[in-house]
C-alpha cells in the first residue's frame, strides 16, 4: 500500500507522554557514540513503543513515533533510555522498537509550488533506477499518478509520495529523521545531490490543493506591509503607491475580498544620530490590522512626509525597515489569536541597503540571514528597486545582488528593478503586484482572477500557490499508527535546481547557546589577531576558551579537537562544510582578507543565534517537562557557522 507522508504532525505528536521517574542517579550520563567525545547515543521510537520499568519488566507507558531518546545502557537486546541527557534514564525499551539515530538531522520538505511532488522508494537502488531513467520526467509523472490512485506496481518499491500540502517546520515541528545519506551527482546536470533515507509515518486521508476554492479556503487572508524609503528622493513614488493602494481599496471595498486583504506601512531612512534632521531610522506609519475600512492606511501614507535633510551616504538602512516588518508587525494578530495567513512585505527604495559593517547601519545580520528568518515565518519580501540615474551602475549592481538575495522565497526571487526610476513603470509594477496578491485570495475562494496568467507571470502564480499550500498545511494534522522509511533526493528529481527536502539540524537550546558562546569568543579573539604572526597566539587562545567552556556541563564542546569546527563535534559529520569549521592555524595565517570575511560572517550569524535564543516561538519541547536547555529547533544548514 502506498501512503502520503504525514507532515501534518503537530508538536503534540512529537511530545513524549509524561514519563515516570525511576529513582536513578541524576549524575548518570548517556553512552557516547564510538569515536566521539561529546556526542551521545540516541534512538528514535517506533509508533507506540512500550516503555518498561526494567528489562523484561512491567510496561509503564507507550511512546509516540520518533521520540528522540538518549541511550544509557545496552543489555541483551534492551536499551536503557531517557529523554534528557542530564536527568538520567527513565526506563527500558526493546532494541527492535527503536531506530538508531547517529546524527540529529531531520528533513523538511520545501514548499512544492514550483516543482513536482516527490516519490519515496524502499531502497537506494530503486531510487537510482528512476534517477538514471532516460525518460525520468515522464516516468515520474506516471508513478506519481499511479500512487495517487493506488495502482502503483509493488515491484517499483514506492512507499510514499510527498503530501500536497506544505507544513512549515518552524511553525509546527514535525520529525522526519534522516537515517542515512549518500553524496552523488545528478545525472541531468551533474549538480551535487544527496540521496537520503528518511523515516515518517503515513497519512491515510487524501487532501487536495484546495486552490480551486471551497469551504476549507474560505477564510484565507493576506497581509501586505509596504516598507518605504521616506528620504527626499522618494516623494513622487510614495504618492504613486498611495494612488495604487487607493485604487485597490476602492475596487475591493464592500466585497468579501475586501475583508481578507489587509495593509500596513513602515517608513525607513537612516541613522538619525548621524543626521538629526532625519527624525527617525524606522517608523510604523500604519500597523497591519484587519480593518473593515482600509482608508486609514491611505491617509497615513499621505501624512507620512519625507525627510527634509540628506542621509549620510547614498545607501539607506532598508534592512532595518525590513527587520521591523518581520519582527514588529503583528502577523500573528495576537488580540484575536488568528494569524494572517499569507504574508507579503513590499520594499520600495531607490538606494542599496547599508552593509552591516557600515557604522551607520542598525542591522547586524546580512540579507541572507534576514531572508532565512523571514521565510521561516512564511513571509516573502518583494523588492521594487528604483534604478535612478543618481545611483550609478556600481551602486545598482551592488543593490541588485543584495535585494535579489533578500527577496528569495520558495526557490525564486521577487526582485523587480525599475530601470531609470521611471515613475510610470513603477506605478505599473506596483499595481501588478498588489493586484496579483489580491488575486491570490480570489483564486483561493474559487473566484476569477483579475490578471490572466501571462499578466501575472509564473513566479507570482507560483507564489500564490505556495501560500495556499502553506495555509492548508498549517491546518492539517491527521495521524496514522504505523511507520516506514524510504529513499529520496534532496533536490527535486526532475528539476535538480529546485530543493525538495532541506536537511536541518535538530539542535537543542544548549547546543545553540554553545555555538553562540564559541562564536562570540572567536569574534573577540579574531578582532585582536590582526596579523599573520598572531595566528599561533589566536589558536592558543581559542584552545583555552574551548577548554574553559568544556568545564560547563551545559556546553556540548569537544576540547580535544585540532580544528575550530571539531570543537562543535555534533556538526563534523553533517553533509555541510564551511570555512570556519575547517579552519586550521595554517589557513588562518594565510590571508587577512579571509580572516576579515570569516569574522564578519561570524558576527552576523551570532546576531541571528542570539535572536533565536531569546525567541520562545522558535523552540519546541520534545517531552513533557523538558528543561529550557533541551527544547529544540530545526535549524537550517545555511546559517550554521
Amino acid at each position: 500500500m502506498t501512503y502520503r507522508l504525514a507532515l501534518g504532525l503537530c508538536a503534540a505528536l512529537c511530545l513524549a507522554l509524561a514519563l515516570p521517574a525511576q529513582g536513578h542517579a541524576q549524575d548518570a550520563r548517556p553512552l557516547l557514540v564510538e569515536g566521539t567525545n561529546t556526542i551521545f547515543q540516541r534512538v528514535l521510537t517506533r509508533p507506540s513503543t512500550p516503555l518498561h520499568d526494567a528489562r523484561e519488566g512491567t510496561q509503564t507507558e507507550r511512546l509516540p513515533a520518533f521520540q528522540p531518546l538518549y541511550v544509557y545502557a545496552i543489555d541483551d537486546g534492551w536499551r536503557q533510555v531517557g529523554p534528557s541527557a542530564n536527568a538520567g534514564p527513565v526506563g527500558w525499551v526493546r532494541q527492535g522498537d527503536v531506530i538508531d539515530w547517529r546524527q540529529n538531522i531531520v528533513g523538511a520538505f520545501t514548499n512544492p509550488a514550483g516543482r513536482q511532488r516527490q516519490v519515496l522508494f524502499d531502497s537506494e537502488d530503486k531510487l537510482r533506477w528512476l534517477l538514471n531513467h532516460e525518460a525520468l520526467t515522464q516516468v515520474q509523472a506516471r508513478l506519481l499518478a499511479e500512487a495517487d490512485i493506488g495502482t502503483a506496481d509493488p515491484a517499483r518499491g514506492i512507499v510514499a509520495v510527498e503530501p500536497k500540502d506544505f507544513v512549515n517546520i518552524r511553525d509546527e515541528l514535525y520529525v522526519m529523521p534522516i537515517l542515512d545519506f549518500v553524496k552523488d551527482l545528478h545525472p541531468l546536470n551533474y549538480d551535487e545531490l544527496l540521496l537520503m533515507q528518511v523515516a515518517s509515518v503515513p497519512l491515510a486521508d487524501d487532501r487536495g490543493l484546495g486552490g480551486g476554492g471551497g469551504d476549507e479556503m474560505g477564510d484565507f487572508d493576506v497581509g501586505i506591509v509596504f516598507v518605504f524609503d521616506t528620504t527626499q528622493s522618494m516623494d513622487p513614488y510614495i504618492a504613486r503607491t498611495r494612488k495604487v493602494l487607493q485604487r485597490t481599496v476602492e475596487q475591493i471595498e464592500g466585497t468579501e475580498i475586501g475583508k481578507l486583504v489587509n495593509f500596513g506601512v513602515i517608513g525607513f531612512r537612516d541613522n538619525p544620530e548621524a543626521a538629526p534632521g532625519l527624525e527617525y531610522r524606522t517608523r510604523i506609519i500604519a500597523p497591519l490590522a484587519r480593518r473593515a475600512d482600509q482608508r486609514p492606511v491611505i491617509d497615513a501614507i499621505a501624512g507620512a512626509g519625507v525627510a527634509m535633510v540628506s542621509s549620510p551616504g547614498f545607501n539607506e538602512d532598508s534592512l532595518a525597515g525590513v527587520e521591523d516588518a518581520i519582527d514588529k508587525i503583528d502577523w500573528q494578530q495576537a488580540e484575536s489569536g488568528d494569524p494572517i495567513d499569507a504574508r507579503y512585505i513590499i520594499l520600495v527604495t531607490d538606494a542599496g541597503p547599508k552593509d552591516p559593517r557600515d557604522a551607520n547601519a542598525r542591522s547586524q545580520i546580512s540579507v541572507n540571514e534576514i531572508q532565512t528568518d523571514a521565510e521561516g515565518r512564511n513571509i516573502v519580501t518583494m523588492t521594487l528597486h528604483l534604478k535612478t540615474p543618481v545611483g550609478g551602475e556600481a551602486n545598482h549592481a551592488y543593490a541588485e545582488a543584495q535585494y535579489r538575495a533578500l527577496s528569495r522565497f520558495a526557490g525564486r526571487d521577487y526582485y523587480f528593478p525599475i530601470e531609470g526610476g521611471s515613475q510610470e513603470a513603477f506605478e505599473g509594477v506596483a499595481s501588478r503586484l498588489v493586484t496579483a496578491i489580491t488575486d491570490h485570495v480570489r483564486v483561493a475562494r474559487g473566484e476569477e482572477a483579475l490578471l490572466d496568467d501571462e499578466e501575472a507571470g509564473e513566479d507570482l502564480l507560483l507564489l500564490g500557490r505556495a501560500m495556499r499550500l502553506a495555509y492548508l498545511g498549517a491546518r492539517s494534522g491527521a495521524q496514522a499508527p504505523d511507520m516506514f522509511s524510504g529513499w529520496i533526493t534532496d533536490k527535486a528529481i526532475e528539476a535538480p535546481r529546485e530543493l525538495a527536502i532541506e536537511p536541518r539540524l535538530l539542535i537543542t537550546k544548549n547546543e545553540l547557546a554553545t555555538m553562540a558562546e564559541l562564536i562570540d569568543n572567536l569574534v573577540r579573539l579574531g578582532e585582536q589577531s590582526q596579523g599573520s604572526g598572531d595566528a599561533m597566539s589566536f589558536f592558543t587562545q581559542v584552545r583555552g576558551v574551548i577548554a574553559d567552556m568544556a568545564t560547563n556541563p551545559d556546553r556540548a564542546i569537544n576540547a580535544r579537537s585540532d580544528t575550530i569546527g571539531g570543537a562543535l563535534e555534533y556538526l563534523e559529520q553533517l553533509p555541510y562544510q564551511s570555512q570556519l569549521l575547517q579552519m586550521t592555524e595554517d589557513r588562518w595565517a594565510q590571508s587577512a582578507m579571509l580572516r576579515r570575511s570569516i569574522i564578519d560572517g561570524m558576527r552576523q550569524k551570532l546576531t541571528l543565534y542570539r535572536k533565536w535564543l531569546f525567541d520562545p516561538t522558535v523552540w519546541t519541547a520534545l517531552y513533557d517537562g523538558a528543561p529550557d536547555g533541551e527544547m529544540v529547533f530545526a535549524m537550517p544548514f545555511d546559517v550554521l557557522p
